[in-house]
C-alpha cells in the first residue's frame, strides 16, 4: 500500500465517523427537532451515488466509507420519523 492509498483509507475513516456523534446524541436525547430531513435525504442520496461509483471501480475506501455513512444517515432518518418532535 503506497502513501496515496493510505491517505484514501484515512480519509474514508474520517468520513465514516462524521455522523457517529450526531447519531449518538440524537439517540440519547431523543430530540430530532434540530435535524434537517432535507439534509439527511441529500446525504443518503449522495452516499448511494458514491456507492455505485465505488463499486463500479472497485474502490474499497469509497465503498466502506459510504456504506457506513449510508447506514448512519438511515438511522438518523429513522430517528426523525420515530422520535416525537419537540
Amino acid at each position: 500500500m503506497d502513501g496515496i492509498e493510505l491517505v484514501g483509507h484515512f480519509g474514508a475513516l474520517l468520513s465514516s465517523i462524521t455522523f457517529i456523534p450526531q447519531v449518538y446524541k440524537t439517540w440519547q436525547s431523543k430530540s430530532v427537532s434540530d435535524l434537517s430531513l432535507v439534509m439527511m435525504l441529500i446525504v443518503f442520496t449522495s452516499t448511494i451515488v458514491w456507492l455505485v461509483y465505488g463499486v463500479s471501480l472497485n474502490l474499497w475506501p469509497v465503498i466502506v466509507a459510504n456504506s457506513i455513512i449510508c447506514f448512519l444517515s438511515v438511522l438518523l432518518i429513522y430517528f426523525k420519523f420515530s422520535f416525537k418532535q419537540a
